[in-house]
Parts: structure tokens; C-alpha cells; sequence
């Protein structure tokens, strides 16, 4: 087995959603991890993966994983069952709820289906930053192989498990780092310990709710929140601003760009942020050229969120991610 050259670290998830139109999608492979994947490998790029489920997590899905050409050497079964339910329902503008599940299926005419019985959604802001869960990764989960691998993008995880496994990944070949911030420590009290974190980032990817939030009371100019963090030791500053697109903040050059969101038929939104930073690894890696890699990322989430599921964007008609590669390059404005 050839060694991987992406690594892509997160979390695996059990999907039960609820899209304004359309069957629901109950028990299927989801994860900020796949999407994540499944955006890079819109650009024909074979990611590692590292990630922990339980014994209860289906084996199909995981040799299914294996036929796309992802690497799974990384994903540790643990002992026990592990509850990697998630469950989300979209209202007729696309607005997500997370919570109560009974009174989505019910207010739909559906049965609630007895695999969600018992769910219970986490509560933003509630797990403790600085001391991992059983769920969280470890060091230990880090295949030795992977450390060869010369790309690392981190999806939103936990704040100390994020900066361990970056620090560990810094001792191996790797030499581009990204990370996708967890919303659960982009608050004030953690602006200063993001130093650690960002120094020697080459790619940053908060939304601008989080950023909102992290500089609350400071600033309401995302430019400015941008330039901050770049001058924390990161590279390049992307700003995920939902259907208005991306904002590149070029901390080496001091340059800024905004690129819209590449007009998509919208029939699942899921993953579309994860499936961004994906292909954003995948662009810059081809071309070390950020605006691109922003192309190659806007193009992945546009693909994404016109079908249900992680690899939806996979089996789309060939050709069609390059062609509206380039026909987004005609809308970015540089600021």
C-alpha cells in the first residue's frame, strides 16, 4: 500500500437528516472527516484518514471508504459501542436544527426511526477544551506511516487535541498544515492561547460567525479579524461566509480576495464547509498558489451540496469540477 500524501484528521459520524424536500437520509456515513475527504478526492487525491468509532460502527461503510481509494489504516475501532450519531433537520430557507428530533419526524408525517432513540445532541460550548474525551484522538492514533505524508488538515476537533497532533505532525515530513477551527473555543478567552495553534499554519478556515464571536466586543471588520490571526504565524486566512462565498486574507503578501459561492443547485448544504478545506489542500498542493486553492475548494463545497451524502460530489459527470474551476476565476474580486 502506497503511503499517503494527504492526511485528514476529524470525526466520523452516523447521519440521520432531514432535507426540506427529498427522503430522508437515516443512518448514513457522514463526519466533518469525510466530507473533508470527499472534497479532495473531487480532485483525484487519495487521502489517509484518522479517526475513532466503536465496534458498533458498520464495516461495510468503512471497506467502502477502502474502494474510493481512501486509507484507513488511521481509523481506530475502540472497544464497546461509541455513539457517533448526529442528526439535523433543514427548514424550507435551509436553516439547521440540531435539536428534538421527535418533533422534526413528527411535524413531517414520519416515523422516528428506533436507531435515534435515546439521541442527544451536543451542546455548543459544552466539552472542555483543554482535557479530551474517550471520542477525542490521541497521539497513539497516528499511524507511523503517516507521518511521511507532506499534507495535514485538521477538522474541527477539540482545541488541545488539535494543537497536539499538529505539534506531533511537525516532527514528521509534512510541510503544509491546515486546520478547521471547532466554534466551541472560537470565544474571546481563547484568542490569545490561538498562538500556539496558528504559528506555522499555512491555512486557517473560521467562518465568519466564529470570528464574530472570537473578537466579540473588538471589531465587526472581518479584514481585521483576518489580519490578527494572520499575524499570529498563519499563512493564509480563508473565511468560510456560507453562500456569500470565501474571504482569502494573504498574511505573507498582505493581500485580500473575495470569491462568491459558485452558483449551485442546493439539495444538501451538509459538509459543504469540510468538503471546501478539501479541496483547497488538493488546489494548493497543484499550484502553492492560495486564490487557486480557494478555487479548488469553492468548487468541491458547490459540487457537495448538489447531492446527499459524502461522495455524491464523487460520481458527478468528469470534467465538470475543472470546468467551473474556471469559470469561477472570472468572479473573484480583489479587494
Amino acid at each position: 500500500m502506497d503511503e499517503p500524501n494527504f492526511v485528514l484528521a476529524g470525526k466520523l459520524a452516523r447521519e440521520y437528516l432531514l432535507p426540506p424536500g427529498g427522503p430522508a437520509r437515516l443512518d448514513s456515513p457522514g463526519g466533518n472527516l469525510l466530507y473533508a475527504a470527499g472534497g479532495l478526492a473531487i480532485w483525484g487525491e487519495h487521502p489517509g484518514l484518522i479517526a475513532r468509532v466503536g465496534e458498533d460502527y458498520p464495516r461495510s461503510w468503512l471497506k467502502m471508504f477502502e474502494t474510493r481509494g481512501y486509507d484507513t489504516r488511521g481509523i481506530q475501532i475502540l472497544p464497546g459501542p461509541l455513539d457517533l450519531r448526529s442528526f439535523c433537520a433543514y427548514s424550507e430557507s435551509w436553516q439547521a436544527y440540531y435539536n428534538n428530533p421527535v418533533s422534526h419526524f413528527a411535524a413531517r408525517g414520519l416515523p422516528f426511526p428506533k436507531s435515534l432513540l435515546g439521541y442527544q445532541p451536543d451542546a455548543k460550548g459544552s466539552e472542555d477544551q483543554t482535557a479530551p474525551t474517550s471520542q477525542e484522538l490521541r497521539l497513539s492514533d497516528i499511524p507511523p506511516a503517516y507521518l511521511s505524508a507532506s499534507v495535514v488538515h485538521l477538522c474541527s476537533l477539540n482545541f488541545v487535541t488539535q494543537t497536539q497532533l499538529i505539534s506531533a505532525f511537525k516532527g514528521g515530513a509534512a510541510n503544509t498544515f491546515s486546520v478547521d477551527p471547532s466554534p466551541h473555543y472560537m470565544q474571546p478567552p481563547f484568542l490569545d492561547l490561538l498562538r500556539t495553534l496558528l504559528k506555522g499554519l499555512t491555512a486557517f478556515f473560521p467562518t465568519d460567525e466564529d470570528l464574530f464571536t472570537l473578537f466579540r466586543g473588538q471589531t465587526h471588520d472581518l479584514w481585521e479579524m483576518a489580519e490578527e490571526l494572520g499575524n499570529f504565524g498563519c499563512e493564509f486566512i480563508i473565511i468560510k461566509c456560507g453562500e456569500r462565498g470565501q474571504m482569502l486574507y494573504d498574511a505573507v503578501g498582505k493581500r485580500r480576495w473575495q470569491v462568491p459561492a459558485y452558483p449551485a443547485r442546493l439539495v444538501d448544504p451538509t459538509g459543504a464547509g469540510d468538503a471546501f478545506c478539501g479541496g483547497f489542500l488538493a488546489g494548493y498542493r497543484r499550484t502553492y498558489d492560495p486564490l487557486q486553492a480557494v478555487l479548488y475548494g469553492n468548487v468541491s463545497a458547490s459540487l457537495t451540496v448538489e447531492g446527499p451524502g459524502a461522495f455524491y460530489a464523487l460520481d458527478v459527470v468528469p470534467g465538470l469540477a475543472e470546468a467551473r474551476r474556471q469559470s469561477l476565476a472570472n468572479m473573484v474580486l480583489e479587494m
